[in-house]
């Protein structure tokens, strides 16, 4: 029988030793190098990071685990509808964010599912997303300038990639966004909506600065989200002067962004590969991979989302549209508010 206790097991091997025993360990974030608070400073919206078994009895069977980016109502439904018993989350979980607003132990005992979380303790221990992007790192940091988290390759392009338009159409390939194109297509032609976008479409890789047929030599990979600034990129090159070329992938940059303008400024090629959408692909797969690998008696599933958006006056069919212009009209629109206590007015 396996059971929440061999799947931690099977995370401390995948992760080189990174996971802890228990979260209830913890005293704070010192504990351990991957137990970290994360904090914007915005009121009551921090969570600490656990590297662990975060929630479920250490002795539950496991017969099946889903993979995902990051845990949400929509996971936690699909897992309760097909009996997976464990879910495995890149990202941290907390109370009400992961689990459509309420606690997580009311609604993941509901159907009765462990949950685990890797995120820091999970990056950096495979190249494989820079050699999604074609190049090989020779060079890597998961805290540059001391932050964590503050993730950067350096790289050398390996055979086949020259350009930046080779980099792109690796990326469309690896990803299979030829199959999206379809299913977009398909799902416009369904619903009679050519306005639906999809997000894995929509945020694919592109050219921000420099000719796409030019050389590369060198590459500075960076994750713009986990607040990689323009100076670290001006540090970044005067270390590694071969650099050319800056990838930016997980989150992207638009115009206007000073990471573009310091590309620029240093005579650099920027293009942005793939984004948060594709990392269930990037690093969930190899993750889910590994799971089947040192768990063959446990089933393995992959949890993707999919995000689409739609105008509002687009979506669903007539009966539906009925019902939200109805209620919408006698509810929401200041004609049925609640009158407050004065003391709350």
């Amino acid at each position: 029988m396996t059971t929440a206790v061999d799947v931690l097991k099977a995370l401390d091997v995948i992760t080189g030793g990174r996971m802890i025993d228990s979260a209830e360990h913890v005293q704070n974030e010192r504990d351990h190098p991957f137990v970290i608070m994360k904090s914007s400073g915005i009121y009551g919206k921090e969570v600490l990071e656990i590297p662990s078994l975060v929630y479920g009895p250490r002795d539950k069977e496991i017969k099946k685990i889903a993979v995902c980016m990051t845990m949400t109502e929509l996971g936690i439904e699909l897992a309760g509808a097909t009996d997976v018993d464990a879910i495995v989350a890149h990202h941290p979980v907390a109370d009400a964010a992961s689990c459509g607003g309420v606690t997580l132990k009311n609604y993941l005992d509901l159907y009765k599912i462990a949950v685990f979380e890797c995120h820091e303790a999970f990056h950096g221990l495979h190249p494989g997303i820079a050699y999604l992007h074609g190049h090989q790192v020779y060079k890597s940091d998961i805290a540059y300038g001391g932050e964590h988290g503050n993730v950067m390759f350096v790289g050398r392009p390996i055979e086949g990639v020259n350009n930046m338009n080779d980099i792109l159409g690796r990326l469309n390939d690896f990803m299979g966004l030829d199959k999206e194109e379809e299913l977009l297509g398909s799902e416009r032609s369904i619903k009679g909506s050519e306005e639906i976008i999809d997000v894995s479409l929509v945020t694919k890789g592109r050219i921000m600065a420099g000719d796409p047929n030019e050389k590369i030599n060198g590459i500075l990979h960076i994750f713009p989200h986990t607040g990689f600034t323009a100076q670290q990129m001006r540090q970044a090159v005067a270390e590694n002067p071969e650099v050319d070329t800056v990838v930016a992938s997980i989150s992207r940059v638009y115009e206007g962004h000073e990471l573009i303008r310091q590309a620029k400024e240093l005579g650099l090629k920027f293009l942005v590969g793939n984004s948060h959408v594709l990392e269930i692909l990037e690093n969930g797969m190899p993750l889910a991979r590994a799971l089947q690998r040192l768990l063959p008696n446990v089933e393995v599933v992959l949890f993707r989302e999919r995000v689409t958006s739609t105008p509002v006056r687009q979506v669903g069919n007539q009966k539906l549209q009925n019902y939200t212009e109805k209620f919408s009209e006698a509810h929401l629109l200041g004609k049925n508010q609640i009158t407050l206590p004065t003391e709350f007015a």
